[in-house]
């Protein structure tokens, strides 16, 4: 074997060990490389209660309560509620009826405990897969931003 063809298998060796390990972690990562889940899909999913998601969706009219520090209000995609706690201040953009980005992870009484609170950052604003869940949904207004 010449200097050239050992050169060449080692390469060939060390990109299949490459595609090896890429494909370990893609598979291993499957369920997480999304930016969030809408209440429907968690539902779906039935997400084990602890395990850190993003909750993606509306903040449903009427729902938001504050006491103190701990603010309850219901995240919904039009299709299912999610009564979400979150303990802290939120962002000045939060309001009723915007979208959000809740991360956190499921309580066992079937709720979600946020532990950061992401409100869009104007007017028009609303993230893609929001958008996207609501166009498929038939919630979706033209002229509420995206």
């Amino acid at each position: 074997m010449t200097r050239k063809q050992k050169r060449l298998s080692v390469i060939a060796g060390l990109g299949a060990v490459l595609a090896v390990a890429l494909g370990l972690i893609l598979f291993a990562l499957r369920d997480q490389i999304v930016f969030f889940y809408s209440p429907t899909e968690i539902h779906q999913k039935a997400v084990a209660t602890g395990v850190p998601v993003r909750l993606g969706g509306l903040v449903k009219a009427g729902t938001w309560k504050r006491s103190g520090d701990r603010n309850d209000f219901v995240v919904t995609d039009g299709t299912t509620d999610m009564l979400a706690h979150y303990t802290g201040i939120l962002p000045d953009l939060f309001r009723e009826g915007q979208g959000v980005v809740v991360e956190g992870a499921m309580a066992g009484d079937g709720t979600f405990a946020a532990t950061n609170v992401l409100a869009k950052h104007d007017e028009k604003y609303m993230p893609k897969e929001v958008v996207d869940e609501l166009k498929a949904k038939g919630e979706w207004q033209r002229g509420e931003g995206g």
